[in-house]
């Protein structure tokens, strides 16, 4: 006697009353694949309805006020510890009075520390601190990129 399986046809099971279990893939495969279509094909006629674009005449306005655009300091630190600001040699209490002043004029300003390689970490830790201390938060280092592309 022929095992018969749940829907009711024969050949599913064997002689021993086992069911087999068989999964097949190949409807949810169709699903995925023309979910995928549909995709692409809405993609890009949203990517060509961005492109197409509208002609808007804005209405003209008064000039408003604009914030001053933030500006970056740059500091350099030489290998001998001494540091550099707008090309000239500055104690740290002249390094705090530009970083303080360089925070009135823009609170957003960035201080770029360019040290040499041969700097103490510390020193650098130090010249970022005392910015800090101004109120520069937008703090960074200065590195040069192999010529190998790493």
């Amino acid at each position: 006697m022929a095992a018969v399986g749940p829907s009711g046809t024969p050949g599913e099971g064997n002689e021993d009353g086992e069911v087999f279990a068989d999964i097949n893939i190949t409807p949810l495969t169709d699903i995925f694949l023309v979910l995928l279509i549909i995709f692409m094909v809405t993609t890009t006629a949203i990517h060509e309805a961005d492109q197409a674009g509208f002609e808007v005449t804005l209405p003209r306005a008064g000039k408003g006020t604009q914030p001053a655009p933030a500006r970056d300091l740059t500091v350099a630190i030489l290998a001998d510890g001494r540091t550099v600001l707008g090309g000239r040699v500055v104690d740290e209490a002249a390094l705090g009075e530009a970083f303080a002043a360089a925070r009135a004029r823009s609170p957003g300003t960035a201080l770029l520390v360019q040290a040499d390689a041969g700097v103490l970490h510390g020193r650098v830790v130090a010249v970022m601190d005392l910015a800090r201390r101004h109120g520069l938060t937008r703090l960074a280092i200065a590195t040069r990129a192999e010529p190998n592309g790493r």
